[in-house]
C-alpha cells in the first residue's frame, strides 16, 4: 500500500515511510525517525515552521474560546461543548451534524456506536483518528438528540467555518444531510449527493466536498452500510488526486458491526 499524505505534520509511524519527506515526517526521537534517513532533522523543521505553529496556536485558541459559547439555546442544555478532534494539519477533515449523549458527557465527536464504525471504516483506508481531523455542523448536544434547528446551526456554522479555515483541508468528507447541505450550500439530499464529489470555495481557498452517508444511519441497514464501504474506498484515489501522490486502495479487513443506536445516540440523518 502506497501512503497518502494526510496530515502536514507529525504523521503516525506507520504512514511516515512513504510520504515526502519535506511535507510530513515521523517525530523527532520517534522509533520511525530513527529509521528514516533525514527524517529527524526535516521533522524538526516542519516542528518550526511558523505557518504551522500559528495554525495549530489558532486551532487551540478558538477552541478556548469556543467552550463558553452561548450563541444559541443549547448551550443552556449541554454539558460541554463538542469542538472538534485530530490532527490540526490534516488535509482530510470529517463534518457530522451533533454531538449525541455520549459526545455531549466526553466531549469528544464519535464516541459511541456511529463513532466505532467510523474508526473500522478509517482502519479500512489505512487511516485512524490521528491521520484526520473530525468535527461537527453543532457544537453542543440539542436535547434528546432531536435535528439540529435552522437558527441553531446559523448560530453555530460560523465555528465550523473558522475550523476549516485554520486547518486548511484539501477535502472534507461531509457526514450526512446537515453538513453536506450546509457546505455545499445545496439542497440536495445525501441519498442524491453521496460519493460524489464536488468543488466548493470554503475559508477563502478551494476544497474538494465528499458527501456520505452518516455511520449512525448506516448502523441500521446493512445495504447502506456496504454502500458506505464503497464510498469510503475512494477517499485514498480522492487525497491522491488532491495532493498529487498516488495512493492503493486497500480491502476493510474485518467486517463493520451492525448494531443498532440506542435512542441516546439517535440523530436525524437521512
Amino acid at each position: 500500500m502506497t501512503a497518502i499524505p494526510i496530515a502536514r505534520s507529525a504523521a503516525p509511524a506507520r504512514l511516515v515511510a512513504s510520504f515526502p519527506s519535506s511535507r510530513v515526517t515521523a517525530p523527532p526521537g520517534s522509533p520511525a525517525s530513527a529509521d528514516l534517513p533525514g527524517a529527524a532533522a526535516a521533522a524538526g523543521a516542519v516542528a518550526a515552521d511558523p505557518e504551522v505553529l500559528n495554525r495549530r496556536a489558532a486551532l487551540a485558541a478558538y477552541a478556548t474560546e469556543t467552550a463558553a459559547c452561548s450563541r444559541c439555546r443549547l448551550a443552556s442544555g449541554r454539558t460541554q461543548v463538542v469542538f472538534g478532534v485530530g490532527n490540526p494539519d490534516a488535509d482530510l477533515l470529517f463534518v457530522g451534524e451533533a454531538p449525541g449523549f455520549h459526545e455531549d458527557q466526553q466531549g469528544y465527536p464519535f464516541v459511541g456506536q456511529a463513532g466505532k464504525l467510523l474508526d473500522k471504516l478509517l482502519q479500512g483506508i489505512g487511516l485512524t483518528r490521528d491521520d484526520v481531523y473530525i468535527a461537527n455542523v453543532i457544537k453542543c448536544r440539542p436535547p434528546g438528540n432531536r435535528d439540529p434547528q435552522p437558527d441553531e446551526i446559523e448560530a453555530c456554522e460560523a465555528h465550523l467555518f473558522r475550523q476549516i479555515e485554520l486547518i486548511e483541508p484539501k477535502l472534507i468528507a461531509t457526514l450526512g444531510n446537515f453538513a453536506t447541505k450546509l457546505l455545499s450550500g445545496k439542497p440536495h439530499g445525501i441519498t442524491r449527493v453521496h460519493g460524489r464529489q464536488q468543488e466548493t470555495t470554503l475559508g477563502g481557498r478551494s476544497v474538494t466536498l465528499y458527501p456520505l452517508y452518516h455511520p449512525a444511519a448506516a448502523l441500521y441497514t446493512p445495504a447502506m452500510l456496504r454502500t458506505l464501504e464503497d464510498d469510503f474506498r475512494r477517499i485514498p484515489e480522492l487525497l491522491a488526486e488532491e495532493t498529487g501522490v498516488a495512493a492503493q486502495v486497500i480491502q476493510f479487513p474485518t467486517a463493520v458491526p451492525q448494531a443498532p443506536l440506542s435512542a441516546a445516540e439517535q440523530l436525524g440523518l437521512f
